[in-house]
């Protein structure tokens, strides 16, 4: 499996590129700003695109899909929507094939009520869910319920070994590990849910406190 991460722009988006290296068949997830970038990567390296994702709804992740539509004739996908091509909806647990892998959709509601993040080979593509060391803010209580309840019934289920790949580079660095994020997470560290919103709603004066930026 190849996964290439790209810089499109915005406020540090990251956009991807996943491909099964023996058939050629590739995925790609929040175009964003510079779509024609990973399009181009695509086709340099014969790679043949079958399926876009958008892991939310929020246009610094949605604003390339009209471009990319027009570049690949793939029309993207947020959850909820079906491919017309196989038929597949975007639900909770939904597996996309791509060559001899596939890529499972994981609904996980909070930032927005419509994030996904995409669980594939080795690989965790978590949009604005989870961050390496910091979570997707939230502006409600029941917002931030639904975000600790993703994080801790979802992602924090899957194997210490996965790599974590966020939709900003807004974190400690680009990429990261379940485990490294169970271990060193501030907010994952919390002992419940009303120690995971106290930390919301003091991050600011935390941030300050240890130096985060």
């Amino acid at each position: 499996m190849i996964v290439e991460q790209f810089r499109t722009g915005g406020d540090r988006n990251f956009g991807y590129l996943v491909a099964d290296q023996a058939s050629g068949e590739a995925m790609v997830i929040d175009a964003s700003f510079n779509p024609g970038m990973i399009v181009r990567f695509a086709a340099d390296h014969g790679f043949i695109i079958r399926f876009i994702f958008s892991t939310h709804g929020h246009d610094d992740h949605t604003n390339g899909n009209d471009a990319i539509r027009h570049l690949t004739g793939i029309a993207p996908l947020l959850y909820g929507e079906t491919c017309c091509r196989i038929g597949l909806r975007v639900v909770d647990g939904a597996s996309f094939p791509l060559g001899a892998l596939h890529a499972r959709i994981l609904y996980t509601p909070g930032h927005t009520a419509d994030s996904i993040c995409i669980h594939i080979g080795d690989a965790l593509f978590t949009g604005d869910t989870l961050f390496t060391g910091k979570v997707g803010g939230t502006g409600t209580e029941e917002q931030a319920l639904m975000e600790y309840q993703s994080l801790h019934h979802k992602l924090m289920l899957l194997p210490d070994t996965t790599k974590v790949y966020p939709g900003h580079d807004y974190g400690v660095s680009p990429v990261s590990t379940i485990g490294h994020e169970r271990l060193s997470n501030p907010f994952l560290l919390q002992k419940d849910f009303n120690a995971f919103l106290l930390l919301k709603q003091n991050w600011a004066v935390y941030k300050k406190l240890h130096g985060i930026a």
